[in-house]
């Protein structure tokens, strides 16, 4: 089957049915020019057919099968291999501990913090992304348990830890959800643990917004966490921010 087709509606379109054959007709025309258009526009973009239609497919997807679609699809930018000079500076001064991963992906950060003597444990809700960390850690030599299990419910951990790290994954979350992961993390860390968070600051994002504000961040984590520094930078021109927090 041809990538047109596939955006083609069909005949027998639940969306035409109880319309006479001409209005059928016209709510149909209207339906292929409009999939022209999109096609026409990843077209210009430079897109092949085939790159075409996962694209099509990926932007439909609610957020944790859209993260799944991509890891299948090999396209996870997040996934730099490279632990960050932020990470590693804490390493160096901190001496180790109990470790949480959320959003560990491929288990880069969690594979860091092990080689320098952390207990860690990394969770992840997409299953490829915990079963490809698993085999980097057995490549490695490291011992570390990775769990698949949402960030906003963490009832399959048992704390307290010593430290926290949160790499994209708290900006990536609703409204909704961002109070369940604070009584998470409250309940996760020790007192005095720290919690290191990196989120990008508001920007566009695929037909709309995503990101969390420095001040949805403090507000979100005062009830139980002291803010010890902020740095904003930005990340490809967006802005973006990381966050030092510790449990009181």
């Amino acid at each position: 089957m041809s990538f047109w087709r596939t955006l083609l509606p069909k005949k027998n379109d639940h969306r035409y049915k109880g319309n006479s054959s001409r209005e059928s007709d016209i709510l149909r025309k209207k339906a292929c020019s409009a999939a022209a258009r999109s096609g026409a526009r990843l077209l210009k973009k430079g897109k092949a057919f085939p790159e075409m239609w996962h694209e099509r497919i990926g932007s439909l997807l609610p957020n944790r099968w859209k993260f799944q679609w991509r890891y299948w699809r090999r396209q996870t930018p997040w996934d730099t291999q490279v632990t960050p000079p932020e990470v590693m500076e804490f390493i160096a001064r901190t001496p180790p501990g109990k470790a949480l991963d959320l959003g560990c992906g491929t288990g880069t950060n969690a594979i860091t913090l092990a080689r320098h003597g952390w207990r860690v444990t990394g969770v992840d809700f997409i299953p490829k992304a915990i079963s490809a960390a698993r085999a980097k850690a057995a490549r490695s030599g490291v011992a570390i348990e990775f769990l698949v299990a949402n960030v906003t419910d963490l009832s399959a951990l048992s704390g307290p830890f010593d430290y926290v790290l949160d790499i994209g994954c708290l900006h990536a979350l609703k409204a909704e959800d961002r109070s369940r992961y604070a009584t998470n993390l409250s309940r996760m860390l020790r007192p005095q643990a720290w919690y290191m968070l990196y989120a990008w600051l508001p920007r566009p994002w695929e037909g709309g917004v995503v990101g969390i504000s420095t001040e949805e961040v403090e507000t979100l984590l005062r009830e139980d966490f002291s803010k010890v520094r902020t740095e904003i930078g930005e990340e490809n021109g967006n802005p973006s921010s990381w966050y030092w927090f510790q449990r009181r």
